[in-house]
């Protein structure tokens, strides 16, 4: 990445302005992020479809082409060719809306995830907040969709996600005090430079709460509530078809991958790694590649809880012990 004084010679020397010059590099890589995104996704569904068939026995992901690489395409031909049904009272601009914003919100966390050294989109000074600040949008969304659908059990999903998500803000919020301590900066790319020891090492307690309560933030088994097709017919997203409920989708798989990256960052070292720095990248990923495979093992071994225990899990258990590990943090902190 070009530093600050460059950028402003190249401004100067062809007459640019230099906050359209920022503009425009921020928005070319902006573009580049969601073009990976969208190669991610497709490997992220293959990724899922081969474990749940491993984990579950499941022999039909190997009849569709070569080990069930054809599945993709012929899931990709069905959201594209699907009737978009658009349910008689729905309200037009809201339900409309509902699948962008959650997509949105998904994709936005991953401008600021520093990749390597200086590879990164934006590299805010309050890059965490910004990123633990981001599911508050896509609650907005969840909303939006379950109440422009005009159906009591969307509506039902809806309320239910918001209430995970706002539930289990809070612990994975304060999780990740300990490691703002220890680094000294709400910085990402100066929490991965403050890493001569992972923190999943100094901080446990906050690893295991953050983890957690990012699964619950995710909707993901066994946290899968808002839409569990047993009581909700799929919840917030049942009157979507075709590509709208693609975006819901595919802003699903790429906040499961802003999720992995954003644990990668803040507790195994980032891009650190051995080899030469050029490799920073290729650890980066293949870390955040393992956080996700952890997240799809969990997914397909362990059976979905009851929204009551969901909701005690997240104030009597995750809270107290985020709290737990600030105390604690800060005593040994204060003794060292």
């Amino acid at each position: 990445m070009l530093s600050s004084a460059q950028l402003q010679e190249f401004a100067n020397n062809y007459g640019i302005p230099l906050w359209g010059l920022d503009a425009s590099i921020a928005l070319v890589l902006a573009v580049a992020v969601f073009c990976l995104c969208g190669l991610g996704v497709v490997v992220l569904v293959y990724m899922e479809r081969k474990i749940a068939a491993d984990f579950q026995i499941r022999y039909g992901p190997l009849h569709v082409g070569w080990h069930g690489s054809l599945q993709l395409v012929a899931d990709i031909l069905k959201l594209i060719t699907k009737e978009d049904v658009f349910p008689k009272k729905a309200d037009p601009w809201i339900f409309r809306l509902a699948p962008a914003i959650v997509f949105l919100a998904a994709f936005v966390g991953l401008l600021v995830m520093p990749i390597g050294p200086g590879l990164v989109v934006q590299d805010l000074n309050v890059g965490l907040i910004y990123v633990l600040a981001i599911p508050s949008i896509g609650i907005a969304g969840l909303i939006m969709a379950g109440f422009g659908s005009y159906n009591k059990y969307a509506m039902m999903g809806s309320l239910r996600a918001a209430a995970q998500m706002v539930s289990y803000e809070i612990p994975r919020a304060l999780s990740v005090i300990g490691v703002v301590m220890i680094a000294g900066s709400a910085k990402l790319s100066a929490i991965v430079g403050a890493q001569g020891i992972w923190h999943i090492i100094l901080q446990p307690l906050g690893f295991m709460v953050f983890l957690v309560s990012t699964l619950a933030e995710l909707n993901r088994t066994p946290f899968d509530l808002p839409d569990t097709e047993a009581e909700l017919v799929a919840g917030f997203s049942m009157e979507y078809s075709g590509m709208r409920f693609a975006f819901f989708f595919f802003g699903e798989y790429i906040a499961l991958m802003a999720a992995s990256a954003l644990t990668v960052v803040l507790f195994l070292g980032g891009w650190h790694g051995p080899g030469p720095e050029f490799l920073a990248p290729v650890w980066f990923l293949i870390k955040t590649f393992g956080v996700i495979f952890l997240a799809m093992w969990i997914r397909w071994t362990l059976p979905r809880f009851r929204i009551d225990q969901v909701m005690d899990l997240g104030w009597k258990v995750l809270l107290p012990l985020a709290l737990l590990n600030i105390l604690i943090t800060g005593i040994v902190m204060l003794i060292i």
